[in-house]
C-alpha cells in the first residue's frame, strides 16, 4: 500500500458516507468518491455486530491484503471505503471470496485500469 493512505478520522468516513457512490457486491460494498490528489485513501468498516474482535480483524486483513494485489490496477486519487454486508456469516467469507468480490465491485465503479 506505497500510494496509500488509510482513512482514520470520523469526518472522512462521514464524508465518503454522504458524497460518495455505492456500489454493491455480494460480501462487501463500496462508497466510492473521486478527488484530485495523487494518492488513493482507503477505508474498512466492519459492525460489532459481526463478531469479536478478531474476527473483525482477520477480514480487515483480508481486506487489505486483496487491496494490495489490486492497487495497480485501481486509478489514482480515490477515496474508498468498504463495508462489510451485514447478511453475510464473516465466518464464511475466504480470502477468494473477496477478491472476486472487490474486483468486480471496482469494475462496477469503473476506477479498474489495465
Amino acid at each position: 500500500m506505497k500510494n496509500t493512505i488509510m482513512l482514520k478520522k470520523n469526518y472522512e468516513f462521514k464524508n465518503l458516507f454522504s458524497k460518495g457512490k455505492f456500489f454493491y457486491g455480494k460480501y462487501i460494498h463500496m462508497y466510492i468518491k473521486k478527488t484530485n490528489s495523487n494518492y488513493n485513501k482507503l477505508g474498512i468498516a466492519i459492525s460489532k455486530k459481526q463478531g469479536k474482535a478478531v474476527k473483525r480483524n482477520r477480514i480487515k486483513r483480508l481486506i487489505r491484503e486483496n487491496y494490495k494485489s489490486f492497487e495497480k490496477n485501481i486509478e489514482k486519487g480515490i477515496n474508498i471505503l468498504i463495508v462489510i454486508n451485514k447478511d453475510k456469516n464473516i465466518k464464511d467469507i475466504t480470502f477468494y471470496n473477496i477478491r472476486e468480490n472487490f474486483e468486480s465491485t471496482l469494475k462496477k465503479a469503473n476506477v479498474w485500469v489495465k
